[in-house]
């Protein structure tokens, strides 16, 4: 049997090889180009239930760090702002001590209520436009008294605080819950009510503080050291359970780290080109082109319609 060889048949068959030839240099070319083996799921079809997963997971745990990474800054204010109302306290502690080292109090009660204000004040601190120990109440300043005088007004201590009972939580990731607001009054009512004894005294039968320290004043004060050294310690307990959810806080991220470098590495195990392959496969592809055109023009001029001109 002879096998007939036409020119019409050769032209299709190197159009054919030269088609598939370019197509190999264009997928070649887009390899290297992107440093990826495809563009998009279709071209990683054996994987691509793997890939889907790993992808979910990358962007839940995008998420976590995301959530965390506000979360820490907003721990960082809340520590700021317990170390202020704790130095409030050591402050005061500390007014009493010069007094009974000097015998006077010529300024004692302003001394005092600058302390006042400035626990106040940080027991008002916001993060973001929200205040931080309100609870639930984040647009409401939680802690409304702002001289000695209003915490004898009549008014109870807990009047002067605005604060819910929600307290904050946060989901750090898959399994770990923190518990990290904090609320004002919890801060500050043993506070407020030792600024209320305060202010109670002066404005008794043993005030005012003025001058030089009478006996009754001395007694009183002496008695008020040990209060005000609780209060101080108490804060600070609160801003170390702070800095430990802090800690935790910190854990957690660099392990979402880890997790986040492991799953990139392993979708770039599927989804990574192999760049030296890729660009012999591309050098291939190229020769092959060349090789396909040159054949195609040799039979173009190789053509009996060359001949019969």
């Amino acid at each position: 049997m002879v096998t007939r060889v036409t020119t019409s048949g050769n032209y299709s068959n190197i159009l054919a090889n030269l088609l598939i030839a370019q197509q190999r240099q264009a997928e070649a070319g887009n390899k290297v180009a992107t440093q990826k083996n495809g563009q998009n799921l279709k071209d990683y079809a054996k994987s691509s239930e793997l890939i889907t997963a790993m992808r979910t997971v990358q962007t839940r745990l995008e998420a976590y760090q995301d959530q965390n990474k506000l979360l820490t800054d907003k721990l960082a204010t809340q520590d700021t702002a317990l170390v202020r109302v704790a130095d409030a306290a050591q402050q005061v502690r500390q007014l009493f001590n010069e007094a009974l080292a000097s015998g006077r109090v010529d300024t004692l009660v302003e001394d005092v209520q600058a302390q006042l204000r400035n626990a106040a004040e940080a027991m008002n601190a916001r993060y973001g436009g929200k205040y931080l120990f309100a609870g639930g109440q984040v647009d409401t300043r939680p802690v409304t008294v702002t001289a000695l005088s209003d915490l004898t007004a009549g008014p109870p201590i807990s009047s002067f605080f605005q604060n819910d009972n929600f307290k904050v939580t946060a989901k750090l990731d898959e399994s770990t819950t923190i518990t990290t607001g904090l609320l004002a009054d919890d801060i500050g009512t043993a506070m407020m009510t030792a600024f209320q004894t305060f202010q109670s005294f002066n404005e008794g039968a043993g005030g005012p503080f003025n001058g030089a320290m009478t006996n009754a004043q001395r007694t009183f004060i002496e008695g008020q050291l040990a209060s005000w050294e609780q209060i101080r310690s108490d804060v600070t307990i609160q801003a170390a359970q702070n800095g430990t959810n802090q800690k935790r806080l910190e854990t957690i991220a660099e392990d979402l780290e880890i997790r986040q470098n492991s799953l990139a590495g392993m979708l770039g195990d599927i989804t990574d080109a192999d760049m030296a392959e890729a660009a012999t496969q591309l050098q291939q592809a190229q020769f092959s082109v060349q090789s396909a055109a040159y054949v195609l023009q040799a039979l173009q001029d190789s053509s009996l319609l060359n001949f019969l001109r």
